[in-house]
């Protein structure tokens, strides 16, 4: 079973649509059997959410959202560490993701908004006022080339932009 819920996940990780027929044929075992190992997956809290990969660049314009990384430095609190602020932070909806990190800062935020002023909004109202927030530091995303594992236009020839000053 062990096997089994290991070769479940690695191809649901690359394709979430995958029936438990298709996944039955893959894997050789029968579809109660996948089934079964898939809802204890969802269980166990292995499988967290099923979604689709958006390339918002490909998107009409006004539907875009802007979207950024902000890491942030803080002072662990006594007893609780980086959790309480984690609790705070991951509840706000403008935060897509949330990371503790290892290196010059402590926690990465990816957030979405918008546009920037939503962001901006996010960091002065909602983020930088938490208690113990030492620095943060917000940097835009500005183009994506490779979102989850997948190439965001695999047969665009990429050209040279030309950059004005």
């Amino acid at each position: 079973m062990k096997d089994l819920k290991n070769q479940l996940v690695e191809l649901l990780s690359e394709n979430a649509r995958y029936t438990f027929s298709q996944l039955a044929s893959i894997t050789g075992e029968t579809i109660a059997q996948v089934e079964k190992a898939v809802c204890e997956l969802e269980e166990s809290g292995v499988i967290t959410k099923y979604s689709a990969i958006i390339n918002t660049e490909a998107m009409d314009q006004e539907n875009r959202k802007v979207q950024a990384l902000i890491e942030v430095k803080v002072a662990p609190q006594k007893l609780k560490g980086f959790d309480s602020y984690a609790e705070e932070i991951y509840s706000f909806k403008e935060v897509q993701s949330l990371y503790l990190m290892s290196g010059g800062f402590d926690l990465a935020i990816f957030v979405e908004g918008k546009n920037i002023t939503d962001i901006a909004m996010f960091v002065s109202e909602k983020l930088s006022i938490i208690d113990g927030i030492a620095s943060v530091q917000t940097h835009f995303i500005l183009k994506k080339y490779k979102i989850e594992g997948h190439i965001t236009n695999p047969n665009k020839e990429h050209e040279r932009q030309i950059i004005q000053a």
